[in-house]
């Protein structure tokens, strides 16, 4: 069997598509680069939706964080303290162990004169419930690092928008978002890479792989085993995480540039070739 053949049986594996029995024997460095390529596209799933989310929750929690209304303070203070003080390995075994509790029928909800059943047996999925708690979790440490920035802002922008006569959510908009932006993106930056590290931990934690659809690490772990030599599917995930922490260097680069476009000495000078006349 060539490579090409082995990738297109294999490439989509992870989602469910091509071969469903996983190779036996000759397990050529061919099937591990596209098993455990295969099995990134459900760590790309859980990192882009989680971060996507999660980004707004934590602003939003950031907001109630520095609030004065001790009602919303609060809450917002212990939902960060608690996800950020557990081990998400814990969150996700705890979150998978509640959401198997919940009726497997549903839950009814009696509206008078009809009843709405809610069906509870989809959270048990991967897809659903590991989505879930790394939603939650990098809400939470967002949020800080988002509330951290949000108390550095300058004195002086702020009296700046006051004097404007700026107020309320056009000063927010403005003024004080677009400065807790510029100044959170590094540390959010590195928040983001640990995000998509931290989804190798899905399926090691309690959340089953459905007919051995797992991500890259799973597949990582299914060719150590079998191969009994970790020295090679292990190196190869860790590629492709490399791969993926360039990738998210290199966009979220972007977009701090054109967060601080505004800036002195925001935009280098282009490299200009002068070549000498020779008279």
């Amino acid at each position: 069997m060539s490579c090409l053949e082995i990738i297109g049986d294999y490439g989509l594996r992870s989602i469910g598509l091509g071969e469903r029995l996983l190779p036996r024997t000759d397990f050529t460095l061919c099937h591990q680069f596209t098993l455990i390529g295969s099995g990134l596209i459900w760590n790309l799933y859980f990192g882009i939706l989680a971060l996507s989310f999660g980004f707004f929750l934590a602003n939003a929690l950031a907001l109630a964080k520095a609030s004065r209304n001790p009602w919303l303070r609060k809450p917002a203070e212990w939902f960060v303290f608690v996800f950020r003080g557990s081990p998400l390995f814990i969150q996700f075994f705890l979150a998978y162990e509640l959401l198997v509790l919940l009726p497997r029928a549903g839950i009814d909800i009696p509206l008078g004169v009809t009843t709405l059943t809610i069906a509870t047996s989809w959270l048990t999925s991967a897809w659903a419930g590991a989505l879930i708690v790394l939603f939650l979790n990098t809400a939470a440490y967002s949020a800080q690092i988002f509330y951290g920035a949000l108390q550095s802002i300058p004195k002086g922008e702020i009296e700046a928008a006051d004097a404007y006569g700026l107020t309320g959510w056009n000063k927010f908009r403005r003024v004080l978002w677009p400065t807790m932006m510029r100044l959170a993106w590094p540390s959010y930056t590195n928040e983001a890479i640990f995000l998509f590290h931290a989804t190798t931990l899905v399926f090691f934690s309690g959340f089953p792989a459905l007919r051995q659809n797992g991500d890259a690490l799973y597949y990582a772990k299914f060719f150590a085993d079998k191969t009994f030599n970790p020295f090679v599917p292990y190196p190869i995930a860790a590629f492709y995480f490399i791969l993926l922490t360039l990738a998210l260097i290199t966009l979220f680069g972007v977009i701090n540039r054109r967060l601080n476009r505004h800036l002195p000495g925001a935009r280098t000078a282009r490299l200009k070739v002068r070549p000498q006349i020779i008279r």
